[in-house]
């Protein structure tokens, strides 16, 4: 479990699923995403990310704020498929239930996943990476000290696909120890 200032980052719970699988069938939350996910769909995601914390001990942490509500979404870090233009890496990566935008959970949980990354993974790089269109993702990787590094399409995606030109962000250690929020 990591705390920050006003959330916490932990393990999932199988409650955490039914949340989860609203915030996917969220047109709004899901407006970079190729489509709504199906219940079924995000349980199995949430199942996925919750196996893969158990099994290195770190991924997508559900964020939960203390004594208000148990889930808000994810936010941490994940090895992203091999056949991405960039890979091997890890990403940071973010998803909030659209009543808890804008009030800088994103950034603050991220922040605190880079700090993990660096300090207790010892990695010397982190990526992010999202739809060009995508800017309040791009405002929140910028904000915890992230740079653009390059545009690319997205291997999963079609090239006619308005989804498939994506920005790739990149921060390393020696940049997050100078400019750590």
């Amino acid at each position: 479990m990591i705390r920050t200032e006003r959330l916490i980052l932990r393990q999932w719970h199988d409650e955490d699923l039914y949340p989860f699988s609203q915030m996917c069938r969220d047109k709004d939350v899901m407006e970079f995403f190729p489509k709504l996910l199906t219940e079924e769909e995000s349980y199995g995601m949430g199942r996925k990310i919750k196996s893969l914390i158990a099994e290195r001990g770190w991924g997508f942490w559900a964020v939960e704020i203390p004594g208000q509500r148990k889930f808000v979404g994810f936010v941490g870090l994940h090895i992203p498929k091999e056949s991405m233009p960039f890979s091997p890496c890890v990403e940071i990566g973010w998803r909030l239930a659209k009543q808890y935008w804008g009030m800088g959970y994103a950034a603050e949980a991220a922040s605190e996943s880079l700090r993990y990354a660096f300090t207790h993974l010892g990695l010397k790089e982190v990526v992010s990476f999202t739809t060009v269109r995508n800017i309040r993702s791009q405002a929140v990787m910028e904000k915890i000290g992230m740079s653009y590094a390059s545009k690319f399409e997205h291997p999963d995606l079609e090239p006619s696909d308005p989804l498939c030109e994506h920005v790739l962000y990149k921060i390393n250690r020696e940049h997050w120890e100078l400019h750590a929020l």
